[in-house]
């Protein structure tokens, strides 16, 4: 059986990473007691704030503003390291120097599936970008990094530094944003699957397994 699920996330939020690998985990479970069930994951942008500065702003200093004080960051940051190494991710938030504005990544990911990328690729390039903010420090808002990973997941870099020089893709990254928004998604990760059943969170592999085979029958 053929299973859809959209996966509305932001490439700057730390629980969405922790998500993608609990959807792993889930489609593990899943393939494990239906052996014949086949995935089809879309990925949809959603912007966390969509007020970031085109080059990005510093990113302690957001959080801070963010949630009010160093402790309620450092709690933060420390509940989100913990839910990671559960879910095999290990954060490195002290690399982090910029928050991104994150409409040329969206974009990246849109275009590798609008033109037809196999899953396995797009996953792929949705991991890098993941690593590439959590793990590594990289500025995913950057027209040269995002090449370079692109290029790293097997696309054409110049092909890639052209579009995202460009206007290209950004009307409908932003229109899918606003249809996210439109039906109702308010925090990130969501997951829709089979287009009929929907959750909200970083939920567990278990919740999200126990979900989808719901949404099977």
């Amino acid at each position: 059986m053929n299973v859809t699920i959209d996966i509305v996330s932001d490439l700057v939020c730390p629980w969405c990473f922790v998500g993608k690998r609990r959807l792993a985990q889930a489609v593990a479970l899943v393939q494990a007691s239906h052996p014949e069930s086949r995935f089809q994951f879309n990925w949809l942008p959603y912007f966390l704030n969509p007020n970031t500065p085109a080059e990005g702003e510093p990113y302690r200093a957001f959080l801070e503003a963010k949630f009010g004080s160093t402790v309620a960051v450092n709690k933060m940051q420390n509940d989100v390291s913990a839910a990671g190494g559960e879910a095999g991710v290990e954060f490195d938030f002290a690399r982090i120097v910029t928050r991104p504005n994150t409409l040329r990544a969206h974009r990246l990911v849109y275009r590798a599936q609008s033109i037809g990328h196999r899953p396995a690729t797009v996953e792929a390039l949705v991991e890098r970008l993941f690593v590439a903010h959590f793990q590594r420090g990289e500025d995913i808002g950057d027209v040269t990094t995002l090449a370079d990973i692109a290029a790293a997941c097997g696309d054409i870099k110049k092909d890639v530094a052209d579009y995202l020089a460009s206007s290209e893709g950004e009307r409908p990254v932003r229109l899918l944003a606003d249809k996210v928004t439109a039906l109702g998604v308010s925090g990130v990760p969501f997951f829709i699957i089979q287009r009929r059943l929907s959750l909200s969170g970083a939920q567990s592999g278990e919740v999200l397994a126990a979900a989808i085979i719901e949404a099977m029958q």
